[in-house]
């Protein structure tokens, strides 16, 4: 069995996107960030230190979502799903990505991206 961890509707003002207009003018990006652990020990300690720290996990999604530009939101989500990643006790993440204001010609209610990684274990 596992725990989970969710911190669902991070947002922040990124330029990403493949269409120049995107990389200028920017838009709107969400992130849902799912964590696969054990809060085992964080529970019997009640110490934050082990456990994942979610307000700086949400900083460090906004960070990603605000930063580097990449042409697609599959990227965006493999570095979000990295940095979750790089916590130790973090055995898993799926991470969506949501770009609402996609340059989509029809009506639409939003575009996601999901990706699901595990920990490499030796």
């Amino acid at each position: 069995m596992t725990d989970e961890i969710a911190v669902t509707g991070i947002r922040a003002y990124g330029y990403h996107g493949v269409y120049a207009h995107e990389r200028r003018e920017g838009q709107e990006f969400v992130a849902d960030v799912v964590l696969s652990l054990s809060t085992r020990a964080a529970a019997a300690s009640d110490d934050v230190r082990d456990t994942v720290h979610y307000g700086e996990l949400a900083e460090q999604v906004a960070a990603i979502l605000s930063g580097e530009p990449a042409n697609l939101v599959e990227t965006v989500a493999e570095r979000i799903a990295g940095a979750a990643l790089a916590w130790p006790i973090v055995d898993a993440v799926a991470v969506t990505v949501h770009k609402p204001s996609a340059p989509i010609e029809v009506p639409f209610d939003d575009v996601t991206v999901t990706v699901r990684r595990r920990r490499e274990r030796p």
